[in-house]
């Protein structure tokens, strides 16, 4: 299995721009990084939701998210904040 990930220096970049920061109420905020690899998998491997690896969650429920984060803006602000920043 192939795994993207950030480092945490790049991590610690994108973080501010992410809903449900850690700290925030919700459980969200704790697994941002795990959902945001998931994404970066499946970008990654061209895959089908369906065959999203278990250790990234229900497939259902990382999909769900991203259209949440999607219909939010959140991908977009994110490209648009990070469009001139070398290293992502």
């Amino acid at each position: 299995m192939s795994r993207r990930s950030f480092t945490d220096e790049q991590w610690n970049r994108i973080e501010a721009y992410l809903p449900g920061r850690v700290g925030t109420p919700g459980r969200s905020g704790v697994d941002n990084r795990l959902f945001v690899d998931a994404i970066l998998w499946m970008a990654a491997n061209a895959a089908h939701w369906r065959d999203l690896p278990a250790t990234f969650g229900k497939w259902t429920a990382v999909h769900a998210r991203f259209r949440r984060w999607s219909h939010a803006g959140v991908w977009e602000r994110l490209f648009h904040a990070l469009a001139d920043t070398p290293g992502l």
